[in-house]
């Protein structure tokens, strides 16, 4: 109800283009929020992350050994050690609900230095939510669950843009911040390369145009240069060129957005990118044929280069989408004021404005916040079974889900891996862990190559009724969606059964038995 009063006050008493821009920012704020406190789960390898930063911040160390798998593993390449760094600082001193509102402020200020852009570029509006509802709700799915590391990559992809266009624009001494910028980004996560292919792209625009480019040349040296400052030196950059090049085909967020498992999933995004093509398609027939100008000497290279490059990052992972979303709404909002110019009613701007605030205003008041358990998802049940049996031993569980159970069980379980992945684990382990659980010809090789004494198995897996029917292993908890396997020989007569309350989880969501 209150929103509803809010917003007609604003429609009728406010002078709107005086307060445009703090009601746009307002505007988005609230929606970011809303879209970051109705998230279900964290990320699943968040629990690794708070590890790392746990590592650094009580331990004083990086991490740089893995010591929670009891499987082979070579050097900890931790290429988001700064992210923990930050997520913990935040868990640590501020609680869980930081988290959530730790990834409001970056989603933010994403699509601030996104408008930050937009403004150099453009001399009119750039606050018509028309328009930016589209690319927010592309960006949904990918920000989806608090907080992924990856999220300080597109921040600073955003803010590379940003400084480029300056540069474009005559502030040539702005490219000397990207090598100190490339410090920090490359400390917070191995999408760092992003950043240097920024410059690179940019270079080779100025050389299109037949444009001085040694300052780009320069920069670009000095921002290779600057992967160096890490906690592994030069041992460090192999990596990062080893992890970048991978192909990963078991992690379905690297698989294309036109594959099976995808096809009809991120329906904003494949909506919003054919308005883009179609939007800039249109510009470019309209430009060949309204104007004797050459196209090309006309066209922003620069735009393109930056645009067909991240559509077809886009297309290849889904991981990488919001790198589009951000470029095509930075270079194309322009093209869709022009195009919206004088075609629709006046107050539609205001009014869409109110409208959003609305919604926003009534999604956030019914809103019950919480932290996001991921009760169906999660074994929170399974590990507490464990933990107040004291069944110690190795536990061999989903990849996905690893980082959750050793840091609720570490020290007395180990893991058979999580999702560090390219990180720790060498190459054979994630085939190994998919022929298990599929079934597939030699799936018992794992437990002869890597026996574990406990497996905690999701019930959708052929591999879970299999284990029910060999003598060697006993179904001792099971659950909704898991059950719990010890060998045999080790059962015992009786068992403590865990809360079956989802407060308790909720309360003890974060509590963990790893000290430095």
């Amino acid at each position: 109800m209150f929103g509803v009063f809010y917003s007609n006050y604003l429609l009728y008493n406010l002078p709107m283009k005086k307060f445009y821009p703090f009601l746009f920012f307002i505007t988005i704020l609230m929606l970011v929020f809303m879209i970051s406190a109705n998230v279900q789960i964290f990320d699943y390898d968040l629990w690794a992350r708070l590890i790392a930063g746990m590592g650094v911040i009580d331990g004083h160390t990086v991490l740089k050994t893995d010591f929670l798998s009891y499987t082979p593993t070579h050097t900890w390449w931790d290429h988001e050690y700064g992210s923990g760094v930050i997520f913990y600082f935040f868990l640590k001193h501020f609680g869980g609900y930081s988290l959530i509102f730790l990834q409001t402020v970056i989603f933010f200020l994403i699509i601030f230095f996104t408008t930050r852009i937009i403004k150099l570029r453009h001399d009119k509006s750039f606050y018509n939510m028309l328009f930016w509802i589209l690319p927010i709700i592309a960006l949904q799915a990918n920000f989806g669950s608090p907080i992924r590391c990856h999220l300080f990559s597109f921040l600073f992809f955003t803010i590379f843009l940003y400084i480029l266009e300056k540069v474009r624009q005559g502030s040539l001494k702005l490219l000397y911040l990207l090598p100190i910028l490339t410090i920090i980004w490359n400390n917070l996560h191995g999408g760092v390369v992003a950043g240097l292919g920024l410059i690179g792209m940019y270079a080779i625009s100025e050389i299109l145009d037949k444009k001085p480019v040694k300052h780009y040349l320069y920069a670009g040296i000095l921002s290779c240069a600057a992967l160096l400052i890490n906690p592994w030196g030069f041992d460090y950059i192999k990596f990062l060129l080893m992890a970048n090049t991978m192909k990963r085909p078991d992690i379905t967020e690297w698989w294309g957005i036109f594959s099976k498992p995808h096809l009809y999933n991120q329906i904003p995004f494949k909506i919003f990118m054919i308005l883009i093509i179609g939007l800039e398609g249109y510009k470019i027939y309209t430009h060949k044929m309204s104007t004797q100008i050459s196209l090309w000497k006309d066209l922003d290279k620069a735009k393109f280069i930056v645009i067909l490059t991240t559509l077809f990052l886009a297309i290849q992972h889904i991981k990488l989408l919001p790198f589009f979303v951000i470029t095509a709404t930075a270079f194309c909002y322009e093209d869709f004021a022009d195009y919206i110019e004088n075609k629709l009613p006046k107050y539609t701007e205001k009014l869409t404005l109110i409208l959003i605030i609305l919604i926003s205003l009534i999604g956030l008041s019914m809103k019950k916040y919480e932290l996001p358990l991921g009760a169906s998802q999660y074994p929170h049940r399974e590990v507490e079974f464990i933990k107040i049996n004291d069944i110690k031993g190795n536990i061999l569980v989903n990849f996905g889900l690893g980082s959750f159970v050793s840091y609720k069980t570490y020290p007395h379980n180990k893991i058979f891996m999580d999702g560090r992945y390219e990180e720790v684990y060498y190459d054979e382990m994630v085939p190994l862990l998919k022929k298990f659980y599929l079934l597939n010809p030699d799936w018992d090789e794992v437990l002869k190559k890597y026996p574990p004494d406990i497996m905690i198995i999701e019930k959708y897996y052929p591999v879970y009724e299999k284990l029910n029917e060999l003598p060697k292993w006993t179904n001792v908890f099971d659950t909704e969606n898991f059950g719990v396997f010890i060998k045999t020989e080790n059962r015992k007569k009786t068992y403590t059964l865990p809360d079956n309350t989802l407060e308790y989880y909720k309360n003890t969501l974060f509590d963990t038995s790893i000290k430095f």
